[in-house]
């Protein structure tokens, strides 16, 4: 097992010094879920939300907290990201949302953290737009699907029954 990089020898959380490392095309993806009742995302698809466009708010929202992640993660470097993707499709089952988020830049260090705050703030800004009428939903299953790039080398998430879980 490898050790963790943000803690030092005596235990103390620092941020790590990436100055010697190459730049180099780095790229995320992350998902996740929100689950809902078919009420209201079928009122979310109807575009008859008062609030307006929720899944355009919520994409704004997953971009947005991309470009801050340093700011919310406290040992994350701030990172001149080149591309930032924010996806949310509903699932044929009428009651979840798949959230999918990218993020891409050239530099010292991944972007993984990125694209999980991405998806995170995505499905946090769905919940917070449609709780008046659906205080049950749940945000599920925040993962990192893929990297690419980087010291460590690439990582894809292993299939189950096909697609990716």
């Amino acid at each position: 097992m490898s050790q963790l990089t943000h803690v030092q020898g005596n235990g103390e959380a620092h941020m790590v010094d990436v100055g010697g490392k190459a730049v180099t095309v780095r790229e995320a993806k992350a998902q996740g879920w929100v689950r809902m009742a078919p009420e209201t995302l079928a009122l979310i698809l109807s575009g008859g939300h008062h609030k307006g466009d929720v899944f355009a708010t919520a994409r704004i929202a997953g971009i947005m907290a991309a470009k801050k992640t340093w700011d919310l993660i406290p040992l994350c470097h701030p990172l001149a990201l080149t591309k930032v993707e924010v996806q949310l499709t509903p699932e044929a089952d009428g009651q979840r949302v798949r959230i999918e988020a990218l993020c891409r830049l050239s530099g010292q260090t991944g972007v993984e953290m990125e694209a999980l705050t991405a998806v995170s703030v995505a499905a946090l800004t769905l919940y917070d737009m449609c709780k008046a009428v659906d205080k049950a939903m749940v945000i599920e299953q925040v993962q990192l699907v893929e990297k690419r790039g980087g010291q460590s080398g690439d990582y894809v998430r292993e299939q189950e029954q096909g697609r990716l879980r």
